[in-house]
């Protein structure tokens, strides 16, 4: 599993982030099932650089918390059959892994949004890393029913991991 992490921001959070990714992108691809080693790459921004990402990907101008960008269109989510038959469009030619896809996350919504919720900065930002990794494996909440399953599988993710609402660090 190859992870890459880069910051483009000053601010920074109080966090080993390298093993806190890991962990819950472990156990999202555990929880998913992903028979696949997977390259991932994530941007560490702030609210500036995310709204205009935002802006630019999607119209929205206005910064946000977290933005995923899968590069795989599953037919249901996190039914990976379909990527054995497009190899050279899915997989890394050099390491063979999956192609996730990439996910943006600005610090200084995690801390606002730690501070608003009354939990966390560690909590946050796992929270947001398994957000995301639902929106890479196809993962929607813009039914109902797709955001009852998604907060379902994100609750079980951190629950797996012991991290709760209730730890303030």
């Amino acid at each position: 599993m190859t992870i890459e992490i880069e910051y483009e921001t000053e601010h920074r959070l109080p966090l080993k982030e390298q093993e806190l990714i890991t962990s819950v992108v472990k156990e999202a691809l555990d929880s998913e099932e992903c028979p696949y080693d997977i390259a991932l790459n994530v941007l560490l921004t702030d609210n500036e650089a995310i709204q205009e990402i935002n802006k630019e990907q999607r119209g929205v101008d206005a910064p946000t918390d977290v933005l995923s960008f899968p590069m795989i269109e599953y037919a249901k989510p996190a039914d990976f059959s379909l990527v054995e038959e497009c190899v050279e469009e899915y997989f890394h030619p050099e390491t063979g892994e999956l192609l996730l896809g990439d996910i943006v996350i600005s610090v200084d919504k995690v801390r606002e949004q730690a501070e608003n919720y009354g939990h966390s900065i560690k909590r946050e930002f796992a929270f947001l890393i398994a957000h995301s990794m639902l929106h890479l494996f196809g993962y929607d909440h813009m039914e109902e029913e797709e955001r009852i399953i998604m907060e379902q599988k994100q609750r079980t993710i951190l629950e797996n991991l012991a991290i709760g609402r209730d730890l303030i660090e």
